[in-house]
């Protein structure tokens, strides 16, 4: 028991250290994730899942597919689909039936598979993995159309190509003999049904529990995640695979309820999809063997070029005709399709099962499944970004700043940000509040910045950074905190001073924001410096020019708020960790008006100071000479 201890210890350290080193090199974290497995497993041998952990292997794995399944299902609201709802449904009817019988063909002729693997192997490359694109959208900023499309399209087609696989399977046994026709397709239209009705009952029925207060907030997710568990076991005592459609029905069903801890369940089983994500690509691509990787090929490659490069944007271009997408939409879509979790997983289930079933292309299927994940996430997962770029579906490429709180003095920070190449948005659900910067030619918001609708169009995922401005420093807490997760804690900024606050008036400090000022300044302060004549200042250094140059042409009271580095970098005065601007950094100040110095005369003041200074420190004799 030791040593499965120990081995369990390592896939949890090294799926999230691959984690954590995908986050600081700013790389795709499944191609990390794929080479750790490669060297626990093939390369060592030190991780034999099947080995290892024995019959509840597959069971496991089933599970941990379906509560990932589940998680994405909980991501997917209607309402971010009204722009695309047509090209989602076309590429789910339309597009993914297409790619089955393309990958089918192309697996038969030109990888040499029988017709009864290739047809299983087609259904499988049906799916597009939520699991690699939810964190390739995190880090490739999509506008919200493109990014709206390739998640539900990931979501909802990979328990839909797992029973297309299921389908194929069954069809595979009848043929040989093993089950009767009729039984089968009996229990296919059961469990399709059981799936579509159990997984909305089972949702609908957990929210109503919920909002009714017949669970207790501290037991939710427990709930939450045992629920899940029981509705894919039993769809799956129906129809083996059956339960990944079913959970995510359930989650699409609470998605689009208006149930107010969703937030929380929503951030909690982020946690668990991530650790869960983590360890099941160690596992899985440790479980591959070296005969297994040897047996691909020319034919192989073959075969993976046919369905990255004709079947994919084929079935795409022939789907979104007439969708409303733009060309550079289907472009885009055409081209990122990565394969993850429940491709290998679903294969690695079936490859197993036509072994046993003395179809001698079980583990050849694996493998090609295999191929087709490594370069889809290789390459999709390296190309996502410039491509985005390329074809102008990226939001800013400069992270932004959010601003709520429509005010002269906000409007004027906007001002000089702008002026710093920063993007910045001022949200008020004050329509007078925002004339001065609509006026001005800032971007805005009209609606308020805690409603759902907020949520789906504002686009958060573009934002750097948060300053909450408002008169009400409770309200200017609250949007930090709801931010917070999103943006990051460390990103979320307030108005306000703590230190003038009673310990009976404070907040606790699990609650709001960084102050904005160093040290903070409340809003009426601000907005009597501001009318007394206070400006937003910005100032480039140079080697001549530096910060201590810089804070000597100004009056003591001025504020540094932040800096922006030449590669676009914004360092915040209140988040430096010590941190100083330095040569060609843009310092952005608030203070009172004075007419700058040259850097010259600050130069030759400093070299006078200096001097004198030197001149006291003399030895008494060398004074007298």
């Amino acid at each position: 028991m030791e040593h499965i201890a120990a081995k369990l210890a390592f896939i949890g350290a090294a799926g999230i250290g691959a984690q954590w080193l995908a986050w600081r090199l700013k790389l795709p974290a499944i191609v990390l994730l794929l080479a750790a497995g490669f060297l626990a497993g093939p390369v060592t041998g030190f991780i034999q899942p099947s080995v290892d952990f024995g019959d509840i292997y597959q069971p496991v794995v089933g599970l941990a597919v379906a509560i990932i399944l589940f998680e994405g299902g909980l991501t997917l609201n209607f309402r971010e689909i009204r722009e695309t709802s047509t090209a989602v449904r076309r590429i789910i009817l339309f597009g993914g039936p297409l790619t089955w019988l393309g990958s089918t063909l192309a697996a038969h002729y030109i990888g040499g598979l029988s017709w009864a693997v290739s047809t299983i192997l087609g259904a499988i490359l049906v799916v597009t993995g939520p699991t690699v694109i939810m964190p390739l959208l995190r880090s490739a900023k999509l506008k919200s159309r493109p990014a709206s499309l390739l998640r539900w399209e990931a979501i909802v087609n990979d328990p839909i190509g797992a029973l297309f696989a299921v389908i194929s399977f069954e069809v595979f046994l009848v043929l040989h003999g093993s089950h009767g026709a009729d039984s089968v397709f009996l229990n296919i239209a059961i469990a399709f049904v059981f799936a579509v009705a159990g997984g909305f009952a089972a949702g609908r029925a957990l929210v109503w529990a919920f909002i009714r207060g017949h669970v207790p907030e501290y037991l939710k997710a427990p709930v939450l995640l045992a629920s899940v568990i029981a509705i894919f076991s039993a769809s799956n005592l129906i129809l083996e695979e059956s339960g990944l459609l079913t959970v995510t029905i359930m989650g699409i069903t609470m998605a689009n309820s208006r149930l107010a801890s969703l937030g929380e369940l929503r951030r909690f089983k982020e946690t668990i999809t991530i650790l869960l994500v983590s360890g099941l690509f160690i596992v899985l691509t440790a479980a591959l063997e070296w005969p297994v990787i040897m047996s691909l090929d020319l034919r192989a490659l073959g075969f993976v070029i046919a369905v990255l490069f004709v079947i994919r944007p084929i079935a795409i271009f022939a789907a979104t005709t007439g969708s409303g997408l733009t060309w550079q939409e289907r472009l885009l879509t055409a081209w990122i399709a990565p394969r993850g979790i429940v491709a290998v997983a679903v294969a690695s289930l079936f490859g197993s099962l036509l072994t046993a079933s003395d179809a001698g292309d079980g583990q050849r299927m694996v493998a090609f499944t295999f191929a087709v994940v490594v370069a889809t996430i290789f390459l999709h997962g390296f190309t996502l970004g410039p491509l985005a770029r390329l074809l102008d579906l990226r939001t800013a490429e400069t992270p932004g700043i959010l601003i709520v709180g429509g005010y002269q003095w906000t409007t004027a920070l906007a001002r000089k940000l702008q002026d710093m190449k920063i993007p910045v948005t001022i949200a008020d659900p004050n329509w007078n509040h925002l004339s001065e910067a609509r006026q001005a030619g800032i971007e805005t918001h009209f609606g308020e910045p805690l409603s759902e609708h907020a949520h789906h169009n504002l686009n958060i995922g573009r934002f750097g950074a948060l300053v909450a401005a408002t008169d009400n420093d409770a309200y200017n807490a609250l949007i930090c905190t709801d931010f917070g997760p999103e943006i990051g804690r460390n990103n979320v900024y307030q108005i306000g001073d703590t230190s003038e606050q009673s310990e009976r008036r404070s907040l606790n400090f699990t609650i709001g924001g960084k102050q904005f000022f160093q040290p903070g300044m409340t809003h009426r302060q601000i907005r009597q410096r501001h009318n007394a004549g206070w400006t937003f200042q910005t100032t480039r250094l140079t080697e001549e020019f530096d910060r201590d140059a810089y804070m000597a042409s100004r009056l003591k009271d001025t504020r540094i708020i932040l800096w922006r580095k030449p590669d676009g970098t914004m360092i915040f005065e209140a988040n430096c960790n010590g941190a100083k601007p330095q040569k060609e950094d843009q310092v952005l100040s608030f203070g009172p008006a004075k007419q700058p110095e040259t850097a010259r005369e600050i130069q030759e003041e400093r070299e006078k100071k200096s001097g004198d200074k030197a001149k006291k420190q003399k030895p008494a004799s060398e004074a007298v000479e």
